[in-house]
């Protein structure tokens, strides 16, 4: 099948891709050394836009207005004529005249009494979703009565059948579409297609389809018969003789006209009716015009032919007021809960259309999102693996990801039992059709269709669960899911040959575009959930060699490569994940050759920064990683990348990771990180904020490893003095006298550094209690902050607890500045 064809009006992917685009951009400005409050979900309030169907169902309502003047004007002259004509005068009516009242009452008697089966032949049409149903609806406008009447009991089981289709849904509609043959099982159907019924036996023209063509020609003729003849009598006015004195004769002028009279004016009322429906259906094109702002396309005819002749019958069957109550929307949602395959699938492409469209999808959301058997149907439509039912499936799926974007919705669909391993079964491809028992029947069945839209499936169950990935709690499902992260992993395989193909297929890379961005979601995850996700994750044999693959391989492809990066800095968090990752040959020197690769363009610079933080969270409290690093021999570019506007930040962070946490047995190996003090000591001087957080706690840890002869050569070739850092130190905690969340270490840090200054030279005490740093000190004292305790954060939740705390650190410099 074709890999690139598989989402090619899905809206969703492209608003994804700009998302990516945008957060690349500022990937630098959050990092997991930072708390970060949880991000506050905008209101939109969208313009209010009428609903299209609005137009039906007023057209309705007017229709039924028209049809009930009509049939109240031939029930009264119905009346009129039995009671008056046939009962007061039929022996004394003229010959003429008693076969013209009989033809006129036998033509508007049948209409009166059966509106509703005429309608039954108008649902005809629309019960089918082939070209068969589309095409015959102009046929369909109209029905006659007269047969219906006269047939009524050889249709009685038909009509009974409609009845309670049209009440309970539970017996298959009209229709001959391939779909509306097959059950669920992919077998045949054990039951009648109405449109197939042969009402006699033998002539095509007595199947059900058919009949009502016929009908509606009859029906025209009926009334055009009933108008002439009432005409002529109105105009001759010859109703025979009436001789003076003759008693039984002489109302017998009126009774007739007036008879005539209300046949004339039903039959032109219900003329009327047809012409306004023509007027509107055919020249005003009205059903088309409701199509278009629909945005259903062609096949959207169907749902609208089908809503309008429900809305018409619900007035002309009860009140006139019935019709209007109804929405598409709703319509929709009982259509999806049909046991039909033909009404399922106008249903589901009805509320996907609606769930898509910017104009009418909040309507749309917020009606499925309360109603939770629509949603279970969908979530059960997920697991109809017959070929026969993908598009229905399809549909399904492409709704889910826009309900699953409304906080409260993700939270519903998530709760309904079976949800995850519904969603899960999306994500099965055609390479493993035959891993597993429960998989049987499903090779069984897919095997034979080729053609059968796998990618695009997985592409939406992803996508799916990206949008349910969004909550704490459902991420922890998604992780308790059984079998679901091991396929999840598996999207994320990406090879040599995939990705330095020049003609790869979008789809393929989408596919595992969005499974990094799912792992990242469920690995970045706070609290106990989050750190469950991340052992379970980093256990799974593949991740961390399928994101090897991709820094390996993935230079064409810049942001997968970035998604991997951020997977690895967040699986960081934990002990043994950071481990693993050090552990799995080749990722610490492709992340460091990402990280200070100069050849790579500007605009992809976002991946460097990204790389940087892994070695920094790999570097972390990892003495086996941090001699990893070491022996990659990238120290002394590590040190010039310190004067690398974009790279000096997270290499300040390697560097001081490598000399905190490498060991004694490391000492003369770091004393390459000697070169790069003067750059530090500048940097505390001029620089600010982030950047100045990072070199004071560099300074801090490069300054012991160096002797006071050493210390004084850097202070000298940096032209700065041991006074000037001392009032820059003290400067830095009056401008901090609270802790920031933007750098919430640099209190710390300076207060490391202000003691290994009075550690290394007497004389700094004595420069210090000169500066008020003792006034400093204290304010520290009153104003620490838990937020200070920790070396990183995830989101707002602390991680990694420094060993020394920030009141041990300020009482062991207030104790240097009293015994000086």
């Amino acid at each position: 099948m074709d890999r690139g064809s598989s989402l090619e009006d899905d809206g969703i992917v492209r608003l994804q891709i700009n998302e990516l685009r945008k957060l690349s951009k500022n990937s630098g400005s959050n990092t997991i050394f930072e708390p970060q409050r949880s991000p506050v979900e905008s209101v939109s309030s969208a313009p209010v836009v009428p609903a299209p169907e609005k137009k039906l169902t007023l057209f309705a309502l007017r229709l039924s207005i028209i049809e009930k003047t009509a049939t109240g004007l031939g029930t009264l002259g119905f009346i009129w004529a039995t009671v008056v004509l046939l009962g007061g005068f039929a022996i004394t009516l003229d010959k003429t005249d008693f076969w013209f009242v009989t033809i006129i009452l036998l033509i508007e008697g049948t209409r009166i009494f059966s509106r509703s089966h005429e309608l039954e032949w108008q649902h005809q049409a629309t019960w089918s979703i082939t070209d068969d149903g589309i095409n015959s609806f102009r046929a369909l406008r109209s029905t006659s009565h007269i047969l219906i009447k006269a047939m009524k009991t050889i249709f009685y089981p038909l009509s009974l059948m409609r009845k309670q289709s049209k009440n309970t849904r539970e017996i298959t509609p009209p229709g001959h579409s391939q779909v509306g043959r097959w059950n669920h099982r992919g077998a045949p159907t054990r039951t009648w297609i109405s449109s197939d019924v042969p009402l006699l036996p033998g002539k095509w023209v007595f199947h059900s389809r058919n009949i009502s063509k016929v009908l509606y020609w009859l029906q025209l003729l009926s009334a055009t018969t009933c108008v002439v003849l009432s005409s002529m009598k109105l105009i001759k006015r010859n109703y025979g003789d009436v001789q003076k004195g003759d008693t039984d004769k002489r109302n017998r002028e009126s009774a007739l006209t007036i008879f005539y009279a209300l046949a004339l004016a039903e039959a032109l009322v219900f003329l009327m009716e047809k012409a306004y429906w023509e007027w509107k259906v055919i020249y005003c094109k009205l059903l088309e015009e409701v199509n278009k702002e629909c945005e259903f396309g062609p096949s959207g005819m169907v749902s609208i032919k089908r809503f309008f002749y429900d809305a018409y019958s619900r007035c002309v069957n009860g009140s006139i007021f019935d019709g209007v109550k109804m929405d598409i929307v709703t319509f929709a949602m009982d259509l999806l809960a049909s046991n039909s395959p033909d009404e399922q699938l106008i249903g589901a492409r009805t509320l996907r259309q609606f769930a898509i469209s910017p104009k009418y999808s909040d309507d749309t959301l917020q009606k499925i999102g309360i109603n939770l058997s629509v949603m279970e149907r969908l979530v059960e439509m997920l697991n109809w693996k017959d070929p026969q039912e993908e598009e229905i499936r399809k549909s399904a799926a492409e709704i889910l990801p826009k309900l699953a974007g409304k906080k409260q919705n993700s939270l519903r669909v998530a709760a309904i039992p079976g949800a995850m391993e519904s969603i899960s079964s999306l994500l099965h491809t055609n390479r493993n059709c035959g891993d597993g028992a429960d998989e049987i029947g499903e090779k069984n069945i897919i095997l034979d269709h080729p053609n059968y839209s796998f990618w695009t499936f997985n592409h939406l169950g992803l996508l799916i669960l990206k949008k349910l990935a969004r909550d704490h709690d459902n991420c922890g499902k998604i992780g308790n899911t059984r079998g679901l992260l091991p396929k999840i992993i598996d999207f994320t395989h990406a090879g040599e040959k995939l990705l330095m193909d020049e003609n790869v297929a979008p789809s393929q890379i989408l596919t595992v575009k969005r499974s990094l961005q799912l792992v990242k979601m469920l690995a970045s995850t706070t609290g106990a959930t989050g750190k469950h996700l991340r052992t379970v994750i980093s256990e799974v044999v593949f991740t961390i060699s399928n994101i090897r693959d991709i820094l390996r391989h993935g230079e064409k492809h810049p942001m997968l490569q970035k998604l991997s990066i951020e997977i690895l800095t967040n699986l960081a968090l934990e002990e043994e994940a950071t481990e693993r990752i050090g552990g799995t040959g080749g990722v610490l020197k492709e992340l460091l050759n990402i990280f200070l690769n100069q050849g790579i363009p500007e605009q992809q610079n976002y991946v460097r920064r990204a790389a940087g933080e892994a070695l920094a969270m790999l570097a972390s409290e990892s003495r086996t990683n941090c001699h990893r690093i070491l022996k990659l021999q990238a120290l002394e570019r590590l040190v010039k990348a310190l004067e690398v506007p974009l790279l000096r930040v997270n290499a300040a962070r390697i560097l001081r990771n490598l000399c905190t946490y490498s060991g004694e047995e490391c000492f003369y190996q770091l004393k390459g990180a000697i070169a790069a003090a003067p750059t530090v000591l500048k940097a505390i001087m001029s620089e600010e904020n982030k950047l100045q957080e990072v070199m004071v706690g560099l300074a801090a840890e490069v300054f012991k490893h160096l002797t006071s002869e050493e210390s004084s050569i850097m202070f000298e070739k940096a032209g700065i003095k041991e006074e000037e850092l001392a009032k820059a130190l003290v400067q830095i905690l009056q401008k901090h006298s609270h802790p920031s969340a933007k750098v919430p270490r640099i209190r710390r840090f300076t207060v490391e550094l202000a003691i290994w200054m009075m550690h290394d030279n007497v004389k700094n005490a004595y420069i210090f209690e000169d500066l008020g740093m003792e006034k400093e000190l204290e304010g520290v004292l009153e104003t620490t902050a838990e937020i200070e305790s920790f070396n990183m954060f995830s989101g707002t939740v602390g991680l990694r607890r420094h060993s020394t705390t920030i009141h041990s650190l300020v009482e062991t410099a207030l104790k240097l500045l009293k015994e000086k």
